[in-house]
């Protein structure tokens, strides 16, 4: 099985092109932010350092993480971000393992691995993969994806560009069919790590 991360800012095509692909047969898509807000659900592990770190007034009513609140804090602070990435990091990490494994049992050909900091985290094991790929794209065309600004705010924080030589930058712009294309090609020519 092809272990294969999508990386890119957001309105990139991450999500689009995943969501594609997994259409096809033997293709698995994995979402890493949904993986991440499961990792600190209350009461695990990872909850708890959040809370050490950040404190109680990152929880809603109910005293789970109020993802809101912790990013206002996360994404004006860049330290404080870099405390929140080495805490969920390798979290998701493990469970990824335990995924990629779970998909290679079913059967997986590809699971396809969908998350914005796959290429620049120091903290992910790029050896669980067999191709990092950085959707690339304008600014423009990403706001324009996006809707507008006002309705994602995220679009103007800034994901790190690739930081490492085993990632592969494919050309984002055109239509889905076409960028998917492009990954496809990727995906077709790398050899599996196992």
């Amino acid at each position: 099985m092809k272990v294969i991360g999508l990386a890119g800012p957001g309105g990139s095509g991450k999500s689009t092109i995943a969501q594609e692909l997994s259409t096809r047969e033997g293709v698995v898509a994995i979402d890493l932010d949904k993986v991440a807000w499961e990792s600190y659900r209350p009461r695990t592990p990872t909850y708890w350092r959040l809370i050490s770190r950040f404190g109680k007034d990152i929880l809603d009513a109910e005293g789970a993480i109020d993802r809101t609140r912790l990013g206002a804090i996360v994404f004006s602070d860049e330290r404080a971000l870099a405390d929140l990435n080495a805490i969920v990091h390798p979290t998701v990490i493990d469970r990824l393992r335990e995924i990629a494994r779970e998909e290679e049992t079913r059967g997986a050909d590809v699971l396809l691995v969908e998350g914005a900091l796959l290429a620049s985290s120091p903290h992910v094991d790029r050896s669980l993969f067999d191709a990092i790929i950085w959707l690339d794209v304008s600014s423009e065309i990403r706001r324009q994806r996006l809707d507008t600004a006002s309705r994602h705010p995220h679009i103007e924080r800034t994901v790190p560009e690739p930081n490492s030589q085993g990632v592969i930058t494919v050309d984002a712009q055109g239509s889905v069919a076409e960028v998917a294309a492009r990954v496809v090609h990727v995906i077709e020519t790398v050899s599996t790590n196992g």
